[in-house]
């Protein structure tokens, strides 16, 4: 990541972060074989990810939906996080 000019987050260390000059930025998090990529410019996003593919083997899933057991989902301009599908497991579980 230090390759492509991203600053590994002092706080969190699988958070890594890309700003230029025009600020766009771009976010990635990663988690063992999980990887989140998000920013403020969707075509710097998409440059991004197909440098990424060149190097290694991956698949975009788009939109998030999932992402470590927790569920999202997009409303108008919001991005909702909820855990619906496991609350409903765990009711039917017990």
């Amino acid at each position: 990541m230090i390759k492509q000019s991203f600053h590994k987050c002092e706080k969190e260390h699988g958070i890594y972060v890309r700003k230029n000059d025009k600020e766009d930025m771009i976010i990635l998090c990663l988690y063992a074989d999980d990887l989140l990529i998000t920013g403020s410019n969707p075509l710097a996003i998409e440059k991004f990810k197909e440098r990424l593919k060149l190097e290694f083997e991956m698949t975009d899933l788009g939109l998030l939906s999932y992402f470590l057991g927790m569920e999202f989902k997009k409303v108008k301009e919001l991005m909702i996080m909820h855990q619906q599908k496991y609350t409903t497991d765990l009711l039917k579980r017990f």
